[in-house]
């Protein structure tokens, strides 16, 4: 019955304060999302484009991006990218709370600068209309001995207009495309629709309203807009959707697509994560069962020649770069020019076929290495914490009590002493959440292995952008879970902990 009341009131406090933290971290996940939602999407770059080159084969080439302008459409409908950005956006009077639809990147940012220079938008649309209308004319006309060259330049003249604002620079491209035109007859045709376009931009320019530029506005789009889709989704919440361009949202499990594999991206999280977990874990459990007697003794042992040993060491392997290491040994016992003792890259080469003891031992030994190099590291640190925290419990009164009722050194040592210590230590556990992605970045692709930190690593050099977003909020998320784990170790650790008066 003691035991029972003394459980009830550590763990009804502490799950008060538990449930109080997890609401604090709605608003710090949400302002963090945020903020890494507005970085990425003001990152260069056209995340629809770079996957229709990739889905025709191509490699960035002209011909590729002109051939698929409805699936561009298309894509960027299915991906979200023809929405406004948030729910709310601070304009002017000139501008158009609708130049999201305009597809392509380039097109709608040179058609903001127009805004910005001329201020009147109905024009600035119909400009951009008779571009475009002039585009497709182009299109329609054969190609012959005498029109292919000539159309060519025009294409790639008339494609100039969607990407500059500069009034001297759009003239003399007007003046390029009377000369293209005036000495071929077969493009004749194209008179009329170049004077609809000299027309629209001549009254773009006459009726300029730039003052409009200077009245502020601020423009509500709701809930269909690209950052709640990409929280919250635009699926149904309730039943099965049957549209597959509608996204579920990243609260409830969908990730988005890869720009780089067109994968879920949350396929690829798990292929990734189930590495860098098994190796961070082994990792982890190393570093605490070494650093931790290490501590221990150095702190009993202070200032004698074995911690001053132990201390140089540690602080040696401390400051060594793991990447450094990670390529010496490589270099010396991975079958270079010296030793071949260990496997240098990947996991392994075995399959679901062979035995778990054939597998387990080939996995084991490629990890070898990479273990090493995540683990020696942390030795250094982990293992002063304890030093420190023990030493300052070795001062405290209860200690010296102990000791002078006659208690064993082992006793006072691990068993008073220990506990009240390894406050450092599990602080320091707060850390060790988000270093499962962050840690393993540079190990994981020095050796090769298809873990978390090696995909991310690639997601970034490859601005694959859904990646990137989805690797940020994991590593948010542990980090919050890692405190909160560190809290309620806390508790355990120390009894006079109590959060009580927190959780009221």
């Amino acid at each position: 019955m003691k035991i029972f009341k003394y459980e009830f009131s550590l763990s009804f406090p502490l799950l008060g304060y538990a449930l109080k933290r997890m609401v604090i971290f709605l608003p710090t996940l949400f302002i963090i999302s945020l903020l890494t939602f507005i970085l990425i999407s003001s990152a260069p770059g056209d995340p629809a484009e770079t996957m229709l080159n990739r889905n025709t084969g191509g490699e960035g080439q002209a011909s590729d991006k002109l051939a698929s302008d409805q699936a561009y459409q298309e894509l960027k409908h299915r991906l979200g990218l023809d929405l406004p950005v948030f729910y709310i956006s601070l304009g002017s009077l000139a501008s158009c709370d609708t130049i999201n639809k305009i597809s392509k990147r380039d097109h709608r940012e040179n058609l903001e600068r127009l805004i910005y220079t001329y201020g009147n938008w109905d024009q600035i649309s119909n400009y951009y209309k008779q571009v475009n209308k002039f585009e497709l004319t182009i299109l329609n006309i054969k190609r012959d001995s005498l029109t292919a060259d000539p159309l060519i330049e025009l294409r790639n003249n008339i494609n100039r207009f969607y990407i500059n604002y500069s009034d001297p620079v759009l003239s003399s491209y007007f003046t390029e495309l009377d000369a293209l035109i005036t000495p071929v007859p077969a493009l004749a045709v194209l008179n009329k629709p170049l004077q609809d376009l000299k027309s629209s931009y001549a009254t773009m320019k006459e009726e300029k309203t730039t003052w409009k530029r200077y009245v502020p506005t601020l423009n509500w789009s709701g809930t269909k807009n690209q950052y709640h889709r990409w929280l919250f989704g635009d699926a149904k919440w309730i039943g099965k959707e049957e549209d597959f361009t509608k996204s579920r949202g990243f609260v409830r499990g969908d990730f988005g697509i890869s720009y780089f594999s067109k994968r879920p991206v949350k396929s690829i999280i798990w292929d990734g994560l189930q590495w860098t977990f098994l190796i961070s874990i082994i990792s982890i459990i190393i570093q605490y069962i070494v650093s931790i007697p290490i501590g221990v003794y150095s702190a009993v042992n202070k200032d004698s020649r074995a911690d001053s040993v132990i201390t140089t060491t540690l602080f040696v392997l401390y400051s060594l770069p793991s990447f450094w290491i990670g390529t010496l040994l490589i270099f010396f016992l991975g079958g270079g020019d010296y030793l071949d003792i260990f496997p240098p890259f990947g996991l392994g080469d075995t399959d679901i076929t062979d035995g778990l003891f054939v597998r387990f031992s080939d996995l084991s030994y490629h990890l070898v290495l990479p273990l090493f190099c995540y683990t020696y590291g942390s030795f250094a640190y982990l293992s002063r914490q304890m030093r420190g925290g023990m030493l300052s419990v070795l001062r405290q009164d209860f200690i010296r009590t102990a000791n002078a009722k006659g208690l064993s050194k082992k006793t006072v040592i691990w068993k008073h002493a220990f506990r009240n210590s390894l406050l450092p230590i599990i602080t320091i556990f707060a850390y060790v959440f988000p270093a499962l992605i962050g840690g393993s970045i540079i190990i994981e692709y020095l050796f090769t292995i298809p873990g978390l930190g090696s995909i991310t690593y690639q997601a970034v050099v490859q601005k694959d952008y859904p990646m990137v977003l989805t690797t940020t909020m994991f590593a948010a998320i542990l980090t919050l879970v890692g405190y909160l784990v560190a809290d309620i170790l806390y508790a355990a650790a120390d009894p006079r902990i109590s959060y009580s008066k927190k959780a009221g």
